[in-house]
């Protein structure tokens, strides 16, 4: 089994992943987080079923859909849609999900690892992209900081 931050570094590596639950609103979390990808070289490919584009990137209504196949994802939707997404995700051959959070693995619900265990899916349970990111904004940095102190901090 990988460590998490192996896996974070794996997912990183990848120059093209699915954005899933990017927001139709710029100011959103989820917007700027693909702004920042973006800016940084990566290609995001946004999936969200109410926008045909968002930020003038070619939008898919289900990670299934998207041509070519991407064979990542980051997840920015509710707990309460993780196991639909994974599921996703599986029919789609991704097996590199991060599902966005902000104090680790005990946010994501036991049936959702579960699901990601019994089809070969790397799971990044419950970080926020931002604390790894090099470079990033200052009082992410502080994120990421107080993450190593209270023993939060992917490794």
């Amino acid at each position: 089994m990988s460590s998490t931050m192996s896996l974070i570094q794996s997912f990183l590596a990848q120059k093209r992943f699915a954005m899933i639950g990017v927001s139709r609103d710029p100011k959103d979390f989820s917007a700027l987080l693909c702004a920042e990808f973006e800016n940084r070289g990566y290609a995001v490919v946004p999936v969200n079923p109410a926008a045909a584009s968002l930020f003038e990137l070619k939008t898919y209504a289900r990670v299934q859909d998207i041509t070519p196949p991407v064979h990542a994802a980051l997840v920015m939707t509710p707990r309460r849609l993780d196991l639909d997404i994974l599921r996703d995700c599986a029919e789609a051959s991704i097996r590199l999900v991060w599902l966005y959070g902000i104090s680790g693995a005990k946010e994501i619900s036991r049936p959702a690892k579960d699901f990601c265990a019994s089809n070969g899916i790397d799971l990044i349970a419950g970080y926020c992209p931002y604390m790894v990111l090099p470079k990033a904004a200052f009082f992410h940095r502080v994120h990421g900081a107080i993450a190593r102190v209270i023993g939060m901090y992917p490794h």
